[in-house]
């Protein structure tokens, strides 16, 4: 979702005006409604597409679809039948498949709303005083001091496949960890990788323990740089200008993110190798180095 965000700007450019509305997983549109990405956030199961599935269905069953001016749908493209029924519901609407080959799923979003990657899509999000604020008292309950810059950190990813050895983040953290205070975000899912990361890291580390996705907004905020796994939280760290370093597999780099300040660098995630340790110590130091400048 985070990486529709360029072509969500270019949908809102496009319809000066009118309300640009958002239905996705309840918490992702919460998030880019909070960051001014789009003016409204419904729950994508409100909308009854899987009406369109089964069967034609009217305006009386999906009212929200039927007083929509425009829709683009990521969603569905695959099934004609589905197409078929949404577009003699809301006549005109642009179903496109979420990602497409040959280029990054970012341009590719753009492309399909017939937008071009220009730079003013790409600008960070900046997230509002209220969130920074949320943010710090966050970081202070974890035991941030209030004075040392902050590194977050994110050794979690949706699957196991995404994760670097938590040994090679404890390594690279303790290069780090006196000019830093490093602070680790725990998600859902990361209770694993998380734990092994505290095993095996000999510097001390604060833990934001899956914190409200506004609230991660305003820790980025303040974060002086980032290092995490081909994720949802690399790429809001990336979508706000953190300065970051996010690591693919070599099979997933069309997922990078689209804000040209986050770096990338390709690893192995199946087992430690020497050679990534030092290649990833030397990139933080330099996106730190940046920071700092």
């Amino acid at each position: 979702m985070l990486l529709a965000v360029p072509a969500l700007r270019a949908l809102g450019a496009a319809a000066p005006g009118a309300p640009l509305v958002l239905a996705a997983q309840p918490r992702l549109a919460s998030l880019l409604r909070a960051l001014g990405v789009v003016d409204r956030a419904l729950a994508f199961d409100a909308l009854g597409l899987h009406l369109l599935f089964a069967g034609a269905a009217g305006p009386a069953r999906l009212p929200v679809l039927a007083q929509a001016e425009r829709l683009v749908c990521w969603f569905g493209a695959g099934d004609p039948g589905f197409v078929a029924r949404l577009r003699a519901l809301v006549p005109g609407a642009l179903v496109a498949s979420p990602s497409g080959a040959g280029r990054p799923v970012w341009e590719h979003l753009l492309a399909s709303v017939g937008a071009a990657p220009e730079a003013r899509w790409r600008t960070p999000l900046e997230a509002p005083p209220a969130l920074v604020a949320r943010g710090g008292h966050a970081l202070g309950a974890a035991g941030w001091d209030g004075r040392r810059p902050v590194l977050l950190v994110h050794p979690g990813a949706g699957g196991a496949a995404k994760r670097w050895p938590a040994e090679g983040f404890a390594r690279v953290l303790e290069r780090l960890a006196p000019d830093v205070a490093l602070a680790v975000h725990r998600g859902p899912a990361d209770a694993e990788p998380v734990a092994r990361l505290r095993a095996r890291c000999r510097a001390p580390l604060l833990e934001l323990g899956e914190p409200a996705l506004e609230v991660l907004a305003g820790v980025l905020a303040r974060a002086i740089g980032y290092l995490g796994n081909d994720s949802g939280v690399s790429h809001l760290a990336a979508a706000l200008g953190v300065p970051a370093l996010v690591l693919f597999g070599a099979g997933n780099l069309a997922w990078v993110p689209w804000a040209p300040g986050a770096r990338t660098a390709v690893v192995s995630t199946q087992v430690l190798d020497e050679g990534d340790v030092g290649r990833v110590a030397d990139a933080m130091r330099d996106v730190l180095g940046r920071a700092e400048s």
